[in-house]
């Protein structure tokens, strides 16, 4: 099968060209050509590189026929963050390409009310990418319920995987938190920290692209969610990390009006932006139809990112990883 990945040079794309190429596909990854996978392996060797700037393609109505032309069975999108874009790339496939997979998010949903989230029974989504991403999925299924292109939309959670920083234990990218838990000072945290996280390692999403194409017939019109096999709250996932330290973890409640006048006004948007949401989602339509078995709990995908960016000197902490 020919298989076309857009945006294949990422964090997904890392793991899901060489799942493809191993699984026997002809594989075009589809790129702006700027930046590399973050983990080398051998399978690259066999994948025909296609730079695009998808932005300005789209701007210009091309996109859908440079991805058309390429001739492929299926195609992976994964930099897709319009239902402009969508809808343009889906009229332009209709009739000439076998699947459409496309990578949504976790955040089409809102605030949690219910848990574990069930696909298409969480809240109203709110900002610009929680919309977007809830309408496009809405779109690609009414796309194939409608008679027209075979879709699948899945949907992340918190990506993790060696070679960028891991959403942390309160929300947000503050390098600052790995070095107060390394060092057993105390951590503030907003509210008591019972707030979930839904990580998801960046090779068990690709895992669940492979097996949407696999499994076409089952997974065509259908939306799934590629997270870990559990989430993890603010506290449990401070006091794992402290863990690795060899520290035992000391954390002080307070309210959101004081962690904002203790942080950046980045971070402090950054953890409300993922708190607030505070999601769990279901798995088990993607165990069910598509036999989704993620490999990762969450602290392990993110302890495995941490000590990568130990090893390279890309975040400072006071004492070394004891696990």
């Amino acid at each position: 099968m020919k298989i076309i990945v857009i945006g294949g040079s990422g964090h997904i794309g890392t793991y899901l060209v060489p799942r493809l190429v191993r699984a026997g596909h002809e594989v075009v990854n589809i790129s702006r050509g700027k930046r590399h996978a973050y983990a080398e392996a051998p399978e690259w060797a066999q994948v025909r590189q296609v730079t695009a700037d998808r932005e300005q393609e789209d701007a210009d109505g091309v996109f859908g026929a440079t991805v058309a032309a390429l001739r492929p069975d299926a195609v992976v999108d994964l930099v897709c963050f319009t239902p402009e874009s969508a809808v343009d790339l889906v009229e332009r496939l209709r009739g000439e390409t076998g699947h459409l997979l496309h990578c949504g998010s976790i955040w089409r949903y809102g605030s949690s009310l219910r848990a574990p989230i069930v696909e298409g029974e969480g809240t109203a989504p709110f900002g610009e990418y929680g919309i977007q991403k809830d309408r496009i999925a809405q779109i690609l299924k009414e796309e194939t319920a409608g008679g027209g292109l075979a879709t699948t939309s899945l949907h992340p959670g918190h990506i993790v995987g060696p070679g960028w920083h891991p959403i942390g234990p309160l929300g947000n990218l503050d390098p600052e938190v790995w070095r107060t838990l390394s060092s057993g000072r105390t951590l503030r945290i907003p509210g008591i920290g019972a707030e979930h996280l839904n990580h998801v390692h960046a090779d068990d999403v690709a895992q669940g692209f492979a097996l949407a194409i696999e499994h076409r017939d089952a997974a065509a019109g259908e939306d799934f969610h590629v997270v870990a096999p559990t989430a993890m709250n603010v506290r449990g996932l401070a006091t794992a990390a402290s863990s690795w330290f060899g520290q035992e973890a000391s954390l002080e409640s307070v309210s959101w009006d004081e962690f904002r006048a203790g942080t950046t006004a980045e971070h402090a948007d950054t953890s409300w932006a993922h708190l607030s949401r505070s999601q769990v989602c279901s798995i088990e339509k993607a165990r069910t139809l598509l036999g989704y078995a993620p490999a990762y709990e969450p602290d392990a995908a993110i302890l495995e990112s941490l000590r990568w960016l130990i090893e390279h000197d890309r975040i400072d902490v006071e004492h070394s990883l004891v696990v």
